[in-house]
């Protein structure tokens, strides 16, 4: 696929990754830009229609729905790093909140737009998905439950023709990213290789130096060979929303 010409909602569209993710689709052409924000925004481009959305406000998300009439594509990207220790089960609670529920009912109440379009999902997630960060385990373990949940949703909706797409990145430049004098990808070149993983259809997106560097293992390896044996079982039936 191609962004040219589609409709798209970005969640955590109002700074980092997601303000990129809203202009690199704007510069491949987007008729429609849908910016999911908790604050006020405005944009200077008249394809951007700000959206009131918290992710763990039920009502923001169904009164998102109203507000959109047609949608290719979903970027699940507001997400909460807390920099907790392991025994705050508070923040784990509220990243899971924001980083697996909110996504899960984002995801659940756009699904009848995405089916009909045959659209696309893309989650925002981690390389923490794949091996726990010690300085942010509450975290890591909320990006798990996440890209289990981008499979699951891989397998259930691959017969309705509704592609998704895990992104794991690993430390980016953003006022939420990691702390420290380590590289960091800037988060314009994130957008764009989440963009490009997009229209080249990989399932998993690894969008910096770093994460790139562990692409072709994961491809290659057991946990992805599972996962499409697994995903055989699955008949395409519609999930409920």
């Amino acid at each position: 696929m191609t962004f040219a010409d589609r409709s798209v909602l970005v969640t955590g569209a109002n700074r980092g990754i997601g303000q990129a993710l809203v202009e690199e689709v704007l510069r491949r052409g987007a008729k429609r830009v849908y910016a999911g924000t908790r604050r006020p925004l405005t944009h200077p481009d008249e394809r951007v229609t700000p959206l009131t959305l918290d992710v763990t406000d039920a009502a923001q998300i169904q009164a998102a729905v109203e507000s959109v009439a047609s949608l290719d594509v979903l970027i699940n990207n507001a997400g909460v790093a807390l920099y907790a220790d392991l025994g705050d089960r508070a923040a784990l609670e509220q990243h899971l909140a924001v980083n697996l529920f909110g996504s899960y009912d984002t995801t659940q109440a756009f699904l009848p737009l995405l089916t009909r379009s045959r659209g696309t999902i893309v989650n925002v997630l981690s390389l923490a998905a794949l091996a726990p960060v010690p300085l942010d385990p509450t975290y890591a373990m909320s990006k798990a439950a996440a890209f289990s949940l981008t499979q699951s949703l891989r397998a259930a909706l691959a017969g309705q023709g509704v592609a998704v797409h895990a992104v794991l990145p690993g430390p980016v430049d953003t006022d939420m990213g990691p702390k420290g004098d380590i590289p960091k990808a800037s988060v314009e070149s994130v957008a764009r290789a989440i963009l490009d993983g997009v229209e080249n259809g990989d399932e998993e997106i690894f969008p910096d130096p770093l994460s790139e560097s562990m692409a072709e293992g994961w491809r290659n390896g057991a946990s992805k060979a599972l996962e499409r044996q697994m995903a055989a079982f699955v008949q395409a039936e519609p999930v409920n929303s």
